[in-house]
Order: C-alpha cells, then sequence, then structure tokens
C-alpha cells in the first residue's frame, strides 16, 4: 500500500501480532508489564485509574513514533495484574458507554428546543 493511500489512522490498525503482550515482572512482587500495541497516552492515562487492590500502575511510551506503551501493574497478594487490567478495561467501556448515552440524550433534548 502506497503511503498516500493510506488511511489518516492506518498507524493504529493491527496488521499482524498481538495487542497485548505480558511479562512477568521478576523485580517486584504481583506484578507484571503489559505492552498494548498500537495505543498511546489516551488508553494509558485511562487505565491508571483507582483500584484500592492496585499498588502501582504507570506506564511509558517507548518512543513517540512508536504506536504502543508499556504498563506496569503491580497488585495486592490476592489480585492479580490481569485482573486488575480486566476490571479497568471493563469499567472504562462502561463509563465511555454512559457518557455516550448522556450526549445522546443531551442532542436529542437540544433538538427538542
Amino acid at each position: 500500500m502506497e503511503y498516500s493511500h493510506r488511511p489518516s489512522n492506518h498507524s493504529y490498525y493491527m496488521m499482524e501480532g498481538k495487542k497485548i503482550i505480558r511479562e512477568q515482572d521478576t523485580k517486584v512482587p504481583n506484578a507484571a508489564i503489559f505492552t498494548i500495541n498500537k495505543e498511546d497516552h489516551t488508553l494509558g492515562n485511562m487505565i491508571r485509574k483507582y483500584d484500592p487492590n492496585v499498588l502501582f500502575a504507570g506506564y511509558k511510551l517507548p518512543h513517540p513514533l512508536e504506536h504502543k506503551f508499556v504498563l506496569r501493574i503491580q497488585t495486592t497478594s490476592d489480585y492479580s495484574p490481569q485482573e486488575a487490567l480486566m476490571h479497568a478495561i471493563t469499567d472504562l467501556i462502561a463509563e465511555l458507554s454512559l457518557f455516550e448515552e448522556k450526549e445522546a440524550i443531551k442532542e436529542k433534548k437540544e433538538g427538542l428546543d
């Protein structure tokens, strides 16, 4: 595909490979490192939402031209980093759905006025 024919968001398409790669953090107990491909600061910031079972959550972008971020999560001993990530993603989807519903109601109400 020539560069001029690529869609503007081409860099975020998954052509091959995995979306999320998990590796155990050997330096810290009950921690994991997730490399999330084809995403950036937007998702990284949203996933760091507060969870009482998460002791640490932070992310970094390896390079500004690479469309991925590395997320490190450390949790309490009775809660896995994978569970924390899945709950964060589920909560994020629920919040975005609620936001979308509120905006639809707002638009409908403004259309009636």
